[in-house]
């Protein structure tokens, strides 16, 4: 229950306050009429029913001042609307990405790691995974159920597509598959990879293309080093060593992808820059929430209307024939 003019509840304490001043000034004695001898008044009674005649005013006001205030009964509604968004985190699986310039860890499980962040960080869209390295596939698809697909990134390796190389044309046009039909309120795909395209029959630049075409924004991220890494080599004689890996990072191609799409290139160089690049990512593209609220109320204020009335209509009652006083 609500009151449409709620400030008419402040005259409730006024008159109680007004009541309890009354009475006060009427036991301190300050209107008394001094007589002589009072033996004259031994036989006078105060009407037996004031008090009950009090009280029942006293209610009929309040009930008429609650009237005023206009008590409704009913609830709010609201009708809530979300325009999401559908990503698609593509990511690099290739053997390269076992290189440790991203220390403590390689840059596959650096990625993994930050991703899980970037997932935790969204509400209500719809995230789908996409592997590759010669071949690409979907590891996860288009899902709002975030704990499946952290565990889908968990389960992301090395080999796991069983050839290796770097097919970005493949992957591009594997994620434009999975979001070309979705109902997004926009589209986007995250690739990440630390190499060039040299495998598969789709140029990269190409398959941008067909991702604009389809309304759907690229985010290129090129996460390797500058210069040469270390990456892990084992030796069936002497165990795991590292070697030295030049730096194979096709940053013009990555950087087309994007404009293509009218997305953004970045270079993540450390473990560090590609958190902050998610996070970047993660501001700029929000989800819509739109909300609607209606109100169904019914007015109450002639069930304490009527009531006052009655009170009223007794009170009448009770001085005329029953509560009698002599003018």
């Amino acid at each position: 229950m609500r009151f449409f003019y709620p400030y008419f509840l402040l005259l409730i304490p006024i008159l109680l306050l007004g009541l309890y001043y009354k009475k006060k000034k009427k036991l301190d004695g300050s209107s008394r009429i001094i007589y002589s001898d009072i033996k004259i008044f031994g036989n006078l009674k105060v009407p037996s029913g004031k008090k009950i005649t009090d009280g029942l005013k006293i209610i009929a006001v309040i009930l008429v001042i609650i009237a005023l205030a206009r008590p409704q009964g009913g609830e709010k509604s609201s009708d809530f609307t979300k325009n999401g968004i559908d990503i698609i985190l593509c990511i690099d699986t290739s053997t390269s990405m076992l290189a440790e310039d991203f220390k403590p860890q390689n840059r596959l499980e650096a990625a993994k790691e930050v991703v899980k962040k970037f997932i935790k960080a969204r509400k209500d869209d719809r995230i789908g995974v996409v592997v590759f390295s010669a071949v690409a596939f979907t590891q996860c698809p288009l899902t709002t159920d975030y704990g499946s697909l952290l565990d889908f990134i968990d389960k992301i390796e090395i080999g796991m597509t069983q050839t290796d190389g770097t097919a970005i044309g493949t992957a591009i046009l594997t994620s434009v598959n999975r979001l070309k039909d979705s109902t997004g309120k926009s589209k986007i795909i995250i690739l990440l990879t630390d190499g060039r395209n040299n495998m598969g029959d789709v140029d990269p630049v190409t398959a941008s293309k067909s991702a604009a075409a389809f309304g759907i924004k690229i985010y290129t991220i090129g996460a390797a080093g500058i210069g040469a890494s270390p990456y892990p080599v084992d030796d069936p004689i002497f165990g795991k060593r590292y070697v030295w890996m030049k730096e194979d990072l096709d940053e013009p191609t990555l950087l087309q992808i994007a404009r293509e799409t009218d997305g953004l290139y970045f270079r993540a160089k450390n473990k560090g820059a590609l958190e902050e690049i998610y996070k970047k990512i993660n501001a700029m593209e929000k989800t819509e929430y739109k909300t609607q609220e209606y109100a169904d109320f019914n007015e109450l204020y002639i069930w304490f209307l009527i009531p006052a009335v009655l009170l009223f209509i007794v009170l009448l009652f009770l001085r005329i024939f029953v509560f009698r006083t002599v003018p």
